[in-house]
């Protein structure tokens, strides 16, 4: 097998429209497609940033929480790089959204933070 490129994100969310508004005015997605599914009673909304398709959000009836955060088995977070963390951070400030403290990654010596979607998902901003 070879994997070529990552393909999308899928993730599932608890309110659609609030989840919709988040991840185009807030980080700033192109909506590609969205689709209503009656028989599943599920949106299915696929977002594109700089002209590459990477996120697919769903709505679907009553779906369970998060369990534990950051560390629970499965997904841990995504990451999206930004060129200054600094603005990023007011940015998201901006939006009411209030990001962890900056961290500086003893590997690499790059800034970095977290902060979440409106289900608690854990994104991280990672400066170039």
């Amino acid at each position: 097998m070879k994997i070529e490129k990552l393909h999308h994100i899928a993730i599932i969310c608890s309110d659609y429209e609030r989840s919709k508004k988040f991840y185009t005015e807030v980080l700033g997605f192109t909506i590609e497609q969205e689709v209503f599914r009656a028989e599943r009673n599920s949106h299915k909304l696929d977002l594109s940033l700089n002209g590459q398709y990477l996120i697919e959000l769903f709505s679907f009836p009553d779906p369970p929480e998060r369990l534990t955060r950051p560390e629970a088995t499965g997904l841990r977070h995504i990451a999206f790089s930004v060129t200054n963390i600094a603005d990023t951070v007011k940015y998201l400030q901006s939006k009411n959204i209030t990001p962890e403290p900056v961290r500086t990654d003893e590997f690499t010596g790059k800034k970095f933070t977290f902060f979440t979607d409106p289900d608690l998902l854990p994104i991280e901003v990672y400066e170039l």
